[in-house]
């Protein structure tokens, strides 16, 4: 029986997303607006509006019908965001804070 791999170094902060789920969820919540979109222009296309009206009329119906259909799509990229702009600033407080010798976890050389 082989002994299991010892831990590595504890993640400063769990539960982070990754730059790439970040940008993930970003690119399908754009691609999800652009669907929307080209959808209803199709629709208001094929029921015979001319082709730039239809688009104009798909702009303004897609604002707020994406506002209330990709609302989960949405919070999700705004939370990772989130997530990841505290993370930031709590690894540059601790930057800030052992640069100001403040910070009792790490040693002070000795001069």
């Amino acid at each position: 029986m082989t002994d299991p791999l010892p831990p590595g170094p504890p993640d400063p902060m769990p539960g982070k997303p990754s730059p790439g789920q970040t940008i993930g969820a970003m690119w399908l919540y754009t691609l999800l607006r652009f669907g929307l979109f080209l959808a209803l222009w199709v629709l208001l296309w094929l029921a015979r509006l001319p082709g730039l009206l239809a688009g104009l009329i798909a702009v303004v119906l897609s604002v707020p019908l994406s506002y209330v259909l990709l609302r989960r799509q949405r919070e999700r990229v705004a939370a990772n965001l989130e997530q990841r702009i505290t993370a930031r600033q709590a690894r540059q407080q601790q930057f800030d804070a052992r640069l100001s010798g403040d910070d009792p976890g790490h040693d002070q050389p000795s001069e």
